[in-house]
């Protein structure tokens, strides 16, 4: 009896590891996280926040007074995120909502050392910043291929959610190609992985260890992690770090239409077998779309040889082409195909209305002016045709507390300083670091269909 007994419970231990659910049949993270949490870092961001200044006769001021008596006129605003070493010599990959704004920024590694980082350069729309800090022989992750995941495959997160440092997070792969509203330029991956604040711009890796995603937004009720969290493909990511480091901005096409998404019903009334491709429901007079003889009711299939399958696919495959090119566009029309050139255009920077009317940044390369706190680049012969004006530099970021204090915003121009035209990057920043610390000097900005000067407050150089 004792025998069989024996057996019986040999045959179940033989036999466990074989059954669903049990830790036996699950991943080992260990030696992943092991050989990759080095190259991943924390980032810790100072903003100087400044208060509202009423005056006695402003109606608000006995209010503020009352509620806000010891508040101080100034503030400083911390914030935590994520982010992940791409190379030995101190470039960084996070998100761009991470550094908005920062004053400061600081990077701290797994081994506790603390550099000051600067931004190379951040793209709102993909919510990609790259930073740099000056050090040597850093640990780096190794990069992957997004395409190559699958729906249900393991991904872990590494990051600093709510200040703990190098927490590990698992889950699978919940869908690829998601698209979110007002995010039209990422193919999102979405997983189940515990993403929480400052998980943002922390690397999501594959079980071979590589970075297919930068974790980047969640959808949440509570707060924190519901199980539906977005990262960025890596692929993405990386084209626009690219650019981001060889001129600090993202160049990205257009052509000039308004689309929406194809349903079975409206293939139905068009003559299409399948709900594919974009329909056009406007075209932008005059541009790049409407010079080709697109139409109002096309409905784009291809565009550069690439299927649209969904409208959402169309403005990420427009936007990879390379402003200038000449492409060919597949259309369905009364029911047949029909083909087209399209000479794509440049998209607007973000920001201001000022960037729309000039149709988007300046060839030039940008450059910040460090006294100021403004990052400017100069405005092209068409642009200043466009703004009927001999001069001016083309606000692109505004970094000084300074600058923030005199309402300066992306978009707006620097038409003068004093009474003196702004022609070139290298005339202003002569001229700047001629004047004194702590002096005041007078910008003349247009925004819109206005200018007005304001005092900015130079710091020491």
């Amino acid at each position: 009896m004792l025998k069989k007994f024996i057996n019986l419970v040999m045959l179940v231990v033989c036999f466990f590891p074989l059954l669903p659910g049990n830790a036996a049949g699950l991943p080992d993270f260990t030696e992943l996280v092991e050989k990759q949490a080095a190259a991943v870092v924390n980032i810790s961001t100072t903003q100087q926040i400044t208060q509202p200044n009423f005056s006695e006769s402003d109606p608000f001021f006995e209010l503020f007074k009352r509620f806000t008596p010891q508040m101080p006129r100034e503030q400083e605003s911390q914030s935590l995120g994520s982010g992940f070493i791409i190379s030995g010599d101190g470039y960084i990959m996070t998100n761009a909502h991470v550094v908005d704004g920062a004053d400061k920024i600081t990077v701290r590694l797994t081994d506790k050392r603390e550099f000051a980082a600067r931004v190379i350069g951040a793209d709102k729309r993909t919510d990609v910043a790259l930073l740099k800090i000056e050090a040597d022989n850093l640990p780096k992750v190794v990069l992957g291929d997004p395409a190559r995941l699958k729906v249900g495959e393991w991904v872990i997160a590494i990051g600093s959610p709510f200040g703990f440092d190098s927490s590990v997070t698992a889950g699978i792969v919940s869908a690829k190609g998601r698209s979110l509203p007002q995010d039209n330029f990422v193919p999102f991956i979405q997983t189940d992985v515990a993403i929480n604040p400052g998980n943002s711009g922390g690397p999501l890796f594959n079980m071979r260890g590589e970075v297919v995603g930068i974790n980047s937004q969640i959808y949440t009720r509570s707060g924190g992690s519901m199980g539906l969290s977005f990262a960025i493909p890596i692929d993405v990511a990386t084209q626009v770090a690219d650019q981001l480091r060889t001129s600090g901005a993202v160049t990205r096409g257009r052509i000039g239409v308004t689309i929406q998404e194809m349903t079975r019903e409206l293939a139905e009334s068009f003559g299409l077998s399948q709900p594919n491709g974009a329909l056009i429901s406007s075209v932008e007079k005059a541009g790049p779309a409407d010079k080709a003889g697109i139409e109002a009711s096309d409905v784009i299939l291809k565009f550069d040889g690439r299927v649209v399958k969904s409208s959402a696919d169309l403005p990420r495959i427009v936007a990879a082409a390379r402003p200038g090119s000449k492409v060919t566009v597949e259309l369905w029309r009364k029911g047949a195909t029909k083909q087209v050139t399209v000479e794509v255009a440049k998209m607007p920077g973000d920001g201001g209305k000022l960037a729309q009317a000039v149709k988007g940044l300046a060839g030039e390369a940008g450059k910040l002016i460090e006294r100021l706190g403004i990052a400017l680049s100069e405005l092209s012969r068409e642009q200043l045709l466009e703004l009927q004006s001999n001069s001016g530099l083309l606000v692109e970021e505004v970094r000084g507390q300074a600058a923030r204090a005199a309402g300066l915003q992306h978009g707006d121009v620097l038409l003068a300083i004093g009474n003196m035209p702004l022609r070139s990057l290298n005339q202003l920043d002569e001229i700047i670091r001629q004047v004194p610390k702590g002096r005041n000097v007078a910008l003349l900005v247009r925004r819109g269909e206005t200018a007005s000067y304001v005092a900015i407050k130079l710091d020491e150089k």
